[in-house]
């Protein structure tokens, strides 16, 4: 079997023109693979520690030159000679030499950089399609996307509290069909928040961002924009929120000051939601309480949860240990998924075998700072979940995963399977 005989480190930019991690990694029958990694802005305070170097006379003290470093001075002598077949024993060994609960040592961002390489690197020795090589021959469901077309939050600089108004092509009978479903309703929303006089400019993820007279008024003019592109809301096109409720989480409640929208308990908030999926066609709400407020995570899943899908983020990470105490304490019915959440690829392959053994659903998701890397994509198809989340009909560094997922699609032929996860 080929062995490991290079790893390099840049340090490069992300869609927000901040610092992040390229790994390359060399093998000695000639392959070279490399990976990026991405990095988040509405982020869990239990995620694993991207590591920044803290030098304000740098990129406002962002740097990754440490990170870098470590891969190269750390990292890079004790993978060199190993097979990258063997992924969880190389992902098992960054962490021991990490040795912190966080990967706070090493930086989750370095470790997850030669993680993802390595299991490139060895998809390419084997000749295979990444989706393949981590799949298996029963890696063939391409994702219902979940299209960011609307922004606010921490991700948009506007007067909407809730950070992401996803569409999801719930009636598409294929992935490239979806896509097009999506982008049309996309364009169909520019049309019309541009005939009420409202901004078109977009935000980290793509959607736009506009000033709104109200959380509500977001759902109200994609339902129309659904309907203009000549879709029926609901059949065709379905809605999905995030509203990162830990970033408008202040002193025992929710604080909607954005939109003047008031301040709210986690109950008003549930009873908000449920108003709003009888209003509008949502079919998944995600963070949509504190990362903390698990009792209130609960309360939300025995009300809704068998009419939608109520996802977990922030306060999993994508940690098999929170994923664990959400399935107990029934806290969700799914998981978003994130690499770098919890920094290395067996890991977070770990993180989806307890969705699946629980029966829940999961979303396997990019950040809101990205880069041309199309890892995401094969990974969501090897993983078989049917959801992803990587943004919106705009900016190349989501397009990117959509048109790997166009090109996966077209390589499986007949054996492409598409259906809406919420059948």
């Amino acid at each position: 079997m080929p062995k490991i005989s290079l790893v390099q480190a840049l340090e490069i930019l992300d869609s927000r023109g901040n610092p992040t991690v390229r790994v390359r990694i060399g093998l000695d029958d000639g392959t070279v693979a490399t990976s990026s990694v991405p990095s988040g802005a509405s982020t869990g305070e239990n995620e694993a520690v991207e590591l920044r170097d803290g030098d304000k006379g740098r990129y406002g003290g962002k740097g990754v030159r440490k990170a870098v470093a470590n891969v190269v001075e750390k990292i890079a002598p004790a993978v060199i000679g190993l097979d990258p077949e063997r992924q969880a024993e190389i992902d098992a060994l960054m962490i021991a030499l990490d040795g912190t609960p966080n990967k706070s040592a090493l930086g989750a961002n370095a470790i997850l950089g030669v993680s993802m390489a390595v299991a490139r690197a060895a998809a390419q020795s084997a000749k295979l399609p990444l989706y393949a090589y981590l799949g298996g021959v029963g890696a063939t469901r391409v994702p219902m996307p979940m299209m960011n077309i609307l922004n606010g939050g921490k991700h948009a600089a506007n007067s909407v509290d809730f950070q992401e108004f996803m569409v999801m092509p719930v009636g598409a009978p294929t992935f490239g069909e979806a896509l097009r479903h999506g982008a049309e309703t996309f364009h169909a929303l520019a049309k019309l928040l541009k005939g009420k006089g409202y901004a078109t400019s977009v935000g980290d993820e793509g959607g736009f961002a506009p000033n709104l007279s109200s959380n509500e008024e977001a759902c109200e003019i994609i339902v129309k924009a659904i309907e203009a592109a000549g879709y029926e809301p609901g059949k065709d096109i379905a809605i999905a929120l995030d509203p990162a409720a830990s970033s408008f989480y202040a002193d025992g409640g929710y604080d909607l000051a954005k939109s003047k929208g008031g301040r709210k308990t986690s109950d008003e908030l549930i009873a908000l939601y449920g108003k709003w999926i009888d209003m509008f066609p949502i079919v998944s709400i995600e963070d949509g309480l504190d990362e903390n407020d698990w009792a209130g995570f609960a309360r939300q899943t025995a009300a809704q949860g068998g009419r939608i899908q109520i996802v977990g983020d922030d306060n999993f990470v994508t940690n098999p240990k929170f994923i664990a105490r959400g399935i107990k304490e029934k806290t969700a019915n799914a998981a978003l998924i994130k690499l770098n959440q919890i920094g290395t690829v067996t890991e977070t392959i770990q993180a989806i075998g307890l969705c699946r053994k629980a029966g829940w659903g999961y979303v396997v998701s990019h950040r809101s700072g990205e880069t041309e890397d199309s890892f995401l994509a094969d990974f969501t198809v090897a993983m078989g979940g049917g959801q992803i989340k990587t943004g919106s009909a705009s900016r190349s560094e989501r397009i990117a995963k959509y048109n790997r997922l166009l090109e996966i699609e077209a390589d499986l032929g007949k054996a492409a399977q598409f259906e809406s996860p919420f059948k």
